[in-house]
């Protein structure tokens, strides 16, 4: 599974931006795609997940501003953030748990990630 994400740049505060995380490859099934983010000198923390049932989940810190989901026929998930703040910034990564085949375990795979820099 090859994920691609995409839509990182520079933002000024209060701005808007959409990140795209598309997966490729040999994928039988996906169980959840996750968005993660890790700022400079910092641990990768969660931002947010879809589920397969369709089910989102937020950090604290994204909640009411950033939405996830997902366009299943172009295997894209997207993750709409709003109001950004400077202390969004950072690199986002895409992660899905999939697998290849039915009978194939379950694995976790990672985008390459995209920088967001929020900043006036």
């Amino acid at each position: 599974v090859q994920l691609q994400a995409s839509g990182g740049g520079l933002v000024q505060p209060g701005g808007s931006l959409r990140l795209s995380c598309a997966a490729s490859g040999s994928i039988f099934e996906i169980n959840v795609v996750g968005w993660y983010r890790q700022a400079p000198g910092l641990q990768r923390e969660w931002v947010a997940q879809i589920r397969r049932t369709g089910i989102t989940n937020y950090a604290d810190s994204a909640k009411g501003r950033f939405t996830i989901s997902r366009d299943t026929a172009k295997n894209t998930v997207y993750l709409q953030m709003n109001s950004l703040k400077p202390e969004d910034t950072a690199v986002y990564y895409c992660n899905v748990v999939g697998r290849s085949s039915r009978q194939s375990p379950w694995a976790n795979f990672w985008g390459q990630g995209t920088q967001v820099t929020v900043s006036s």
